[in-house]
């Protein structure tokens, strides 16, 4: 292979090795102590101990090449290799044992021990004896050459195990894929980790079938049930074993019609070589690592909760490292620790090779605003365990879609990836803190990478310290112009004021501008214009903020502040952006939140700045050599925020568009770039009372915004994209269900069947009617009052933020495996209440809907903790999935009657998901896909719905 992205000694080095190692094939004796003394089995054995000539060795490690592409490492399968290996056979074997290609043909496993022992040349010991001398002088750089190829044979690890699992395809709960097959192929390579592995450590696998249930407030709230799903689970402990653990964990199952390729088998990749890494070092643990692939995350969480609430090893777990995406590759960031655990934020910041952390991610994550969750809230809420959440952020424009493959995963993602997880776990495996890490639980962190370099991190506590020192500073510096003699001050705390409410105006107007554009860019159809080309937001919206914020303070310069200097207007609106910014920092500091520390950045450098260009400006004015210093000193928060701010469009746009329909996503980019430009213009709103004239800028600003106004009014920005190298696609659901609704004697009162159709953007189906005409605003679906969340088979309860759906007829669906629902009792308890037990049986994904009527009330049921948790809108939702082999489903609800009704108590109504085999599948159904342009991802699944009234 070519390691050119080694460096120059380096490549020198593995040359002539690789080089000695040819021709070592030829010069070795049979000996097999000589063998153990060759040059390339010592320097195996000090680098990659337990590989020894196993599995290195093969030549099916031969048959792949390296190749450095713009210092990444893209790994290609090459047929010129086998020739290669072809080549050394045919030269090592004597010609009488039917030459190299026969050989190869006959063992493809041979070790490279096995050619040497069968090597047919002697002799030549003085042509060996005289290399070794230069094999010692290589023997420095080879040293450090195989510390990098143990990275990159980790990188060629967790890639082909990348590889194989995606290879499987879609992975859902339930089925043969995720239950069989991927638990198979884990298995397998976790049996061989353990036969690699070092005598100091001590392998443990266990698979676990947890039943169980609970009640989680995600996504307005609903109560989940799982029946004998998977966990495959592996402790690594020293020989003596541990009593104190910390928990990696990954889940390897995906959502239906995606290979879940970053979501998540690229971390089940990097935790399965992390694991072969830690287990074949020669370093002992402190403590236990616990590895646990997870087989049912994508069912809202529900692999985990069984782990960690009936697992024997859970109660070893002190710390655990959560691994998620949401986006594809890029970095991963942590946006979530503890709760209140400042060590593993220290851990983090020790032992991260590659640190990308941000306290803001955790708060904004935190606060719902994200519609998403991970098992860190499992382990947070239900194990009370402090961990590290981390995921990928980047490209989420194709996360949780047919696009999520290996291939699009770039060797550096996983490379940083590993590099941090191993760095991570490997600290706390050893860290004394872990045993006893509830005696550190003592208050929040404030941590911030700073450009991926490097992480700061501080207590909380300290923190409120250093903000309220800034606020003090500035109430010093304004308070010092401000309490001066009457006859000085007047003038200026007038001026103050009312520049103080000039700029407030000027941040209102310039965003009501915005807004007004966004709603109308709204309502003509022409939403998500940028998401396809996001520098159209920037012109359309960020030039429409910018341009009104100058010509409010340019009217207020011309017409109010008539009289005064422009110096001694610059530095009034100095003052005034100083103190707007000391109020966000207050009011952030009284908040408790940690993100206050932005503020303080924004408050401290200018204030600094402020106080080494003063006498200058005072002397000089806004020369040339003030604006420099001004810069300068402008340059650390400015570069910060932006950094930022690329994080926060990162993350956000992509979720714009698969948000609901409820939801404008140009009024909430709208909204995020006034914000944006109200930030980053504030301390430059003084250089428009400093210059001469606005007239030029303000032109211009204007007539980009126009012009991308025209055009994106005039439809010229498509919203979507099928390029292969970066694909945008629109997120429709199709579900070809079968209705049946039963009225209280039992009896059919409505049954259709159709293609129910979800859009998960804003657009609904504008841009999907011209390709297909049939699906139009005739077939809008209509809500059925009186069922359950309108009586559509919601497969989670998002029904609040996809109003707009539509129903195309179709035929009856027929699956092979038909749910089954049945009334198995009805007890009258003696506290006046109604006990329902039903049973039911039915493919691995269910939803059960219930709705009580008028004078009754849902008092308790055998799901969750016991409580039933209502979902918005007031209706109950059940979310149920099982593996392999489940038994019936059988629960009761005990329904409060308060008041008699005629038409019943309670409704409730079962939907069977088939989201894997042959019933997934319907003529009717692939047809409609066919039909759906390139730039969609229509994921599709036939599902029943069946209501009964009781």
């Amino acid at each position: 292979g070519a390691y050119r992205f080694l460096g120059p000694t380096e490549v020198t080095a593995i040359e002539e090795f690789m080089s000695e190692i040819q021709d070592r094939l030829l010069l070795e004796a049979t000996s097999s102590s000589k063998i153990r003394e060759s040059p390339f089995q010592l320097a195996m054995e000090k680098s990659y101990r337990t590989w020894q000539l196993q599995l290195v060795m093969k030549l099916d490690w031969f048959s792949t090449s390296y190749v450095a592409t713009s210092n990444r490492i893209e790994l290609e399968t090459s047929t010129t290799c086998y020739a290669a290996v072809d080549r050394v056979i045919s030269e090592v074997l004597p010609s009488k044992d039917g030459g190299g290609a026969e050989f190869l043909e006959r063992d493809k496993t041979l070790s490279l021990q096995q050619l040497m022992v069968r090597g047919a040349a002697v002799g030549h010991r003085g042509e060996f004896d005289a290399r070794r001398a230069r094999y010692r002088r290589l023997r420095r750089a080879r040293a450090s050459l195989f510390g990098r190829l143990v990275i990159v044979i980790l990188l060629v690890a967790s890639r082909d195990y990348l590889e194989h699992i995606t290879s499987i395809g879609p992975r859902t709960t339930g089925s043969p894929e995720n239950e069989i097959l991927t638990v198979r192929y884990l298995l397998e390579q976790i049996k061989l980790i353990e036969v690699q592995s070092n005598n100091l450590h001590r392998i443990s696998v266990d698979v676990q079938r947890p039943t169980g249930s609970f009640s989680i407030d995600f996504l307005g709230g609903f109560t989940s049930y799982y029946d004998n799903i998977t966990n495959v689970v592996v402790k690594l402990e020293p020989r003596d074993g541990a009593q104190h653990a910390v928990l990696a964990n990954c889940h390897f199952d995906s959502v239906a019609n995606s290979p879940g390729a970053s979501d998540d088998a690229v971390s089940c990749s990097v935790m399965l070589e992390v694991l072969r890494v830690l287990s074949t070092s020669s370093e002992a643990l402190h403590h236990a690592v616990i590895f646990l692939f997870n087989g049912a995350e994508e069912n809202v969480l529900q692999a985990s909760h069984g782990f960690i609430t009936q697992h024997p090893w859970a109660s070893l777990i002190r710390a655990f490292i959560n691994l998620e995406a949401a986006g594809v590759g890029g970095k991963e960031l942590v946006f979530q620790t503890g709760p209140e655990n400042p060590w593993l934020v220290q851990a983090y910041v020790s032992a991260a090779k590659h640190p990308f952390a941000s306290v803001v991610a955790q708060e904004v994550f935190q606060s719902g605003i994200i519609p998403s969750d991970t098992d860190f809230r499992i382990y947070r809420d239900f194990g009370n365990i402090p961990g590290i959440d981390l995921a990928f952020i980047e490209n989420g424009y194709i996360y949780h879609t047919k696009y999520d493959t290996a291939d699009r995963i770039l060797t550096d993602s996983i490379q940083r990836a590993g590099d941090n997880i191993l760095a991570v776990l490997k600290y706390l495996a050893t860290s004394d803190m872990l045993a006893s890490s509830s005696k550190y639980q003592h208050g929040n962190m404030v941590f911030f990478d700073v450009l991926g370099l490097f992480v700061i991190a501080y207590p909380s506590r300290v923190g409120l310290i250093i903000n309220y020192m800034v606020v003090m500073a500035v109430a010093l510096y304004l308070g010092k112009k401000l309490l001066q003699p009457q006859n000085k001050t007047a003038a200026y705390t007038k001026d103050f004021f009312c520049g103080l409410g000039i700029t407030l105006i000027s941040w209102f107007t310039s965003l009501v501008t915005v807004l007004i554009i966004a709603v109308f860019i709204s309502l003509i159809g022409q939403s998500l214009s940028w998401y396809n080309h996001f520098y159209v937001s920037v012109c359309l919206y960020g030039t429409a903020a910018v341009a009104k914020i100058i010509f409010i303070h340019t009217l207020a310069k011309r017409f109010h502040y008539v009289n005064a200097s422009d110096q001694y207007l610059g530095e009034v609106f100095f003052d005034v952006s100083l103190f707007v910014h000391c109020g966000f920092l207050t009011a952030l500091t009284y908040q408790g939140l940690c993100s206050a520390f932005i503020s303080a950045v924004w408050v401290a450098f200018p204030l600094l700045t402020k106080l080494c260009v003063h006498k200058d400006f005072r002397r000089h004015g806004a020369g040339g050599k003030f604006i420099a210093f001004y810069l300068l000193g402008m340059f650390i928060p400015y570069l910060y925020a932006l950094y930022l701010i690329w994080a926060v469009f990162e993350m956000f746009t992509p979720i714009l568009g698969r948000s609901g329909s409820e939801i404008p996503p140009d009024v909430v980019l709208a909204s995020i770039l006034a914000g944006c430009t109200m930030i980053l213009s504030s301390y430059f709103i003084n250089f428009i009372y400093l210059a001469k004239s606005t007239k030029r800028t303000m032109l211009t600003l204007t007539l980009v915004c126009t012009i991308a106004f025209l055009l994106v009014c005039s439809g010229t920005f498509f919203p979507y994209s099928s390029n292969p190298a970066s694909p945008k696609p629109k997120r429709v659901f199709l579900q070809h269900v079968t209705r049946t609704f039963h009225d209280l004697d039992g009896n059919v009162v409505k049954r259709d069947s159709g293609i129910w159709i979800n859009g998960f953007d804003y657009t609904g189906m504008s841009h999907i009617t011209p390709h297909i005409p049939e699906i139009n605003d005739t077939i809008r679906a209509h809500c059925e009052e009186n069922a359950p969340l309108c009586g559509f088979p919601w497969y989670l309860p998002v029904h609040f933020l996809i109003r707009k759906n539509w129903y195309l007829p179709a035929p009856e669906v027929s699956p092979k495996e038909p749910a089954h629902f049945r009334l198995v009792s009805k007890e009258q308890t003696p506290w006046d209440s109604v006990k329902l037990t039903f049973e039911v049986t039915g493919p691995s994904h269910m939803s059960f809907y219930v709705r009580t009527h008028k004078g009754s009330t849902l008092s308790q049921w055998s799901l969750g903790n016991g409580t039933p948790v209502t979902s918005k809108g007031g209706d109950y939702f059940v979310f149920y999935s099982h593996g392999l082999q489940a038994s019936a489903w059988q629960f009761w609800i005990e329904v409060q009657v308060l008041e008699e009704q005629p038409e019943g108590v309670v409704t409730v109504a079962i939907a069977a998901h088939y989201l894997s085999g042959d019933d997934k599948r319907s003529s009717q159904l692939d047809a409609l896909k066919e039909k759906f342009p390139d730039w969609t991802f229509p994921s599709a699944w036939v599902c029943t719905y069946n209501l009964f009234v009781f």
